[in-house]
């Protein structure tokens, strides 16, 4: 069985630098492909880097909503340079975030929105990051028409969730999933198609249920996020193993690029 984990932060400083143990352990467990999104114009470059050295690791490059506050407009001309030379598979971590204190909300529209002509510009999937703000998103998405992409940690209502699929993304589940408090996602992990679903850790972020609170979240912790998405769907695990990487390949074309034999 193969894995693909869709959005994982490669580049954090939880990892300790050790990058190559890392994707070791994760493609030892069966994780065959890491998307590895960038957060910032400062670590375009790290990203860069980093997927160049470790086969299997697949860059995307934008301004996530909650570092706006310090992005310049300028920024937006080295990302377009980015997406131009070095052929990501998505635009991405983008998107809005009314959770955060003091937010400005017309600064991350504006990223927002000027990401999206981007990501039409280049004919580039989008990877999403929603936080109180799936209406605001999804007005943008259907202003914008990009190529769909993937709505990452999805914590929406089924109804939202149906407005995505519509507009041609995929819903990314991960940690958050494994809690059994989670009820309401655990419900949509259960019901919704089969095929509009990918698999995500976020790491070092959202660590699942299984992990001694405290440690960083990892890509080789897919297979075990995956087997509670089998539990709760009454399936397979390799089924829901291919199924998942078949809606990775189909909704971020570019991972053709970096995905080995599966």
């Amino acid at each position: 069985m193969q894995f693909i984990d869709t959005h994982c932060h490669l580049d954090a400083e939880e990892f300790g630098g050790d990058q190559t143990g890392l994707v070791q352990a994760a493609r030892a467990a069966g994780v065959n492909c890491i998307v590895v999104p960038s957060v910032t114009r400062a670590n375009f470059g790290v990203v860069r880097e980093l997927c160049s050295q470790h086969p299997g690791c697949a860059p995307a490059y934008g301004i996530h909503p909650m570092y706006t506050d310090g992005a310049l407009p300028e920024d937006l001309t080295v990302l377009r340079d980015y997406l131009r030379e070095h052929r990501p598979v998505a635009v991405g971590e983008i998107g809005m975030d009314f959770f955060i204190n003091h937010y400005d909300q017309a600064r991350q529209e504006y990223f927002f929105v000027e990401q999206l002509k981007l990501a039409r510009e280049f004919d580039l999937p989008v990877l999403l990051h929603i936080r109180r703000a799936q209406d605001t998103i999804l007005k943008h998405l259907r202003q914008a028409r990009v190529c769909g992409g993937i709505a990452h940690a999805f914590n929406g209502s089924r109804q939202q969730a149906d407005e995505f699929i519509k507009l041609g993304f995929k819903l990314g589940f991960g940690g958050a999933m494994t809690y059994s408090r989670a009820t309401k996602l655990r419900e949509l992990a259960a019901t919704l198609p089969l095929d509009s679903i990918v698999l995500e850790t976020d790491a070092p972020d959202i660590p699942p249920d299984f992990l001694q609170r405290g440690l960083p979240n990892k890509p080789e912790y897919v297979p075990r996020i995956a087997q509670t998405l089998a539990e709760l769907r009454g399936m397979p695990l390799s089924e829901v193993a291919q199924a998942t990487t078949t809606n990775a390949l189909q909704v971020l074309p570019g991972l053709s690029r970096h995905v080995g034999p599966l």
